[in-house]
């Protein structure tokens, strides 16, 4: 089961294995308070892609589309997700943005529950 939270929400022992998959380690929060216990930096969107998207709901479908050919660029960084997710009964992705429905986790549970 993969799960999703801001990393700045307190952790919980219900999220699982927690994984960042942010390209950035996330502003104003300590290693420590986050407690990751992996950062995919890989796993996150291309500045290129992060910056035009903008966290604009009206480009989501679009954001989707040219992530999901980003990662599949990088089997290695797909092949270490599901490698942990199968490892685990309970992952969760950890994500910095404000908005919980149209940010780069979102994006990577579609892709890896949808198309792998």
């Amino acid at each position: 089961m993969i799960r999703l939270k801001r990393v700045y929400e307190p952790p919980d022992a219900a999220d699982g294995y927690r994984i960042l998959v942010e390209r950035l380690w996330p502003r104003g929060i300590s290693k420590e308070h986050a407690k990751v216990d992996r950062w995919v930096k890989e796993a996150g969107a291309s500045p290129g892609l992060r910056t035009w998207f903008g966290h604009d709901p009206l480009k989501w479908v679009e954001f989707c589309q040219r992530y999901f050919g980003e990662i599949r660029s990088r089997p290695a960084v797909i092949k270490e997700l599901k490698d942990v997710i199968r490892a685990h009964d309970t992952v969760t992705f950890l994500f910095a943005a404000h908005d919980d429905e149209h940010n780069n986790a979102v994006a990577l549970k579609e892709f890896l529950e949808k198309e792998h």
